[in-house]
């Protein structure tokens, strides 16, 4: 296994797309207002070719409060998965979406990611974060 490094997206290994395919629950970094973590598991994507992470969330959830809290500008926020010594963290740029058809894009994205639809969720709306940094041992 290779040793931690950036991946540029553009030019990220099989091994790297594999692994953001397959179905791990993430964890959500965001930071809260007095500078502490707040880290949370979460179902996200990966959309490779735009640079894009999207993650599932409600509304008033913290992870979306702080995210919105951020304004136009959005929030820097760390997601990364674990499997076994294999890991991969993405860093970027976090704003809310709650367009209908934004949330309906990206519960297909998790349907097709995790092999079963998303619960229904009424107040949905999805963390769409530009990925600026991959890190991975892959």
């Amino acid at each position: 296994m290779a040793s931690s490094r950036t991946v540029s997206l553009s030019e990220a290994s099989a091994e790297f797309l594999a692994f953001w395919a397959e179905p791990h629950v993430c964890t959500l970094t965001t930071v809260r207002a007095d500078g502490t973590p707040h880290v949370v598991p979460v179902n996200s994507t990966l959309d490779v070719a735009t640079g894009t992470a999207r993650v599932l969330s409600s509304r008033d959830s913290h992870k979306a409060r702080q995210v919105r809290a951020a304004g136009d500008a959005g929030a820097r926020v760390a997601l990364c998965q674990v499997a076994g010594r294999r890991w991969s963290t993405l860093e970027g740029v976090a704003v809310v979406r709650d367009d209908p058809a934004v949330v309906t894009d990206a519960e297909a994205r998790a349907t097709d990611r995790y092999g079963r639809p998303p619960r229904k969720n009424p107040n949905r709306v999805i963390l769409e974060i530009t990925v600026t940094r991959a890190l991975s041992n892959l």
